[in-house]
C-alpha cells in the first residue's frame, strides 16, 4: 500500500507541479487579503513574464496562455492526491505504519540523534557504499521527522491552501479562508507550502541518489532491497 500510493503520489504532484507553473505564468503576482487585481499594489511579483497581456511584469512579451487545460488538470490531479492520501492514512492507521515505521523511537527523539544521522551522511560516499542494512529496512530518525512533517504539516496546509481558492469551499466554510487571511492570502500561502514540497523533494531525490538511484527506485517497484556490501561479500567468499 505505500509503494502504490507512493507513485500514485508521484504522479499527481508532477502533474500539479506543472500545471501550478502555467496557472502561476498567467498572473505572477501575489497579494495579501481577500482581493487582488491589476490595479492593487502585490505583495510580490515573480520576475516572469505573464500569458496575459493585462498584467504588468516589465516585459516586453507575453508567454503563450495554456491556463485553461492547465486549471482542469489542477483540479483533476489535486483530488486525486486527496483520495490518495485518505487512502494511505487509513491504511497507515490500520496496519500501523505510523507507529511501527515513521515515529521516531524514544532513543532517537533527540537533536544528538538527528545530528549524528546528518554527519554520518555527510561523511561517507553513499553512491560508492551503499546502503546500510539497518537504513535498508528501516528510515533513520531524519527521514522519520521528514516525512512525519511533510505527511501532517505541508500536505493539510497545502491541500487546505489549494480548496480555499475554490468559491464553492469558501461559500460552505467561510471561516476555513478568513483564518487564512482570505483567499488572496491563502493564494501566496499555497505557493510557499508547494515551495517547501518541491526543496523536500529536490533533497528526497537527492539523498535516493546518494544510495543508488536505481537500487532505491527498484525496490520502492518491487519490495525488494539488494545491499550491495553484501553481494559484495558474497563475491569474496
Amino acid at each position: 500500500m505505500v509503494r502504490v500510493t507512493h507513485w500514485l503520489t508521484v504522479i499527481a504532484f508532477i502533474a500539479l507541479l506543472i500545471s501550478g507553473l502555467e496557472i502561476v505564468i498567467s498572473h505572477p503576482r501575489f497579494y495579501w487579503g481577500e482581493t487582488g487585481n491589476v490595479n492593487m499594489r502585490p505583495l510580490f511579483t515573480l520576475p516572469i513574464p505573464s500569458s496575459r497581456g493585462t498584467v504588468p511584469t516589465g516585459y516586453g512579451y507575453v508567454m503563450p496562455d495554456q491556463n485553461g487545460w492547465s486549471r482542469y488538470l489542477h483540479f483533476q490531479a489535486a483530488w486525486v492526491l486527496v483520495f490518495t492520501a485518505l487512502v494511505y492514512g487509513i491504511s497507515s492507521l490500520l496496519n500501523g505504519h505510523f507507529r511501527k515505521d515513521l515515529l521516531p523511537a524514544r532513543g532517537d527523539r533527540s537533536w544528538r540523534a538527528f545530528w549524528e544521522v546528518i554527519a554520518r551522511y555527510l561523511g561517507r560516499d553513499l553512491h560508492r557504499a551503499g546502503p546500510d542494512a539497518a537504513e535498508a529496512h528501516s528510515y533513520n530518525v531524519v527521514q522519520r521527522v521528514s516525512y512525519l512533517g511533510v505527511i501532517f504539516v505541508l500536505f493539510p496546509l497545502v491541500i487546505w491552501t489549494g480548496l480555499a481558492l475554490s468559491p464553492a469551499f469558501d461559500s460552505a466554510f467561510p471561516w476555513a479562508v478568513n483564518v487564512l487571511g482570505g483567499r488572496q492570502s491563502a493564494r501566496t500561502l499555497h505557493f510557499f507550502v508547494t515551495g517547501f514540497l518541491v526543496l523536500f523533494l529536490v533533497v528526497h531525490v537527492t539523498m535516493v541518489a546518494l544510495g543508488g538511484f536505481w537500487s532505491r527506485t527498484r525496490t520502492m517497484i518491487t519490495g525488494r532491497m539488494v545491499l550491495r556490501r553484501i553481494a559484495q561479500s558474497r563475491e569474496r567468499l
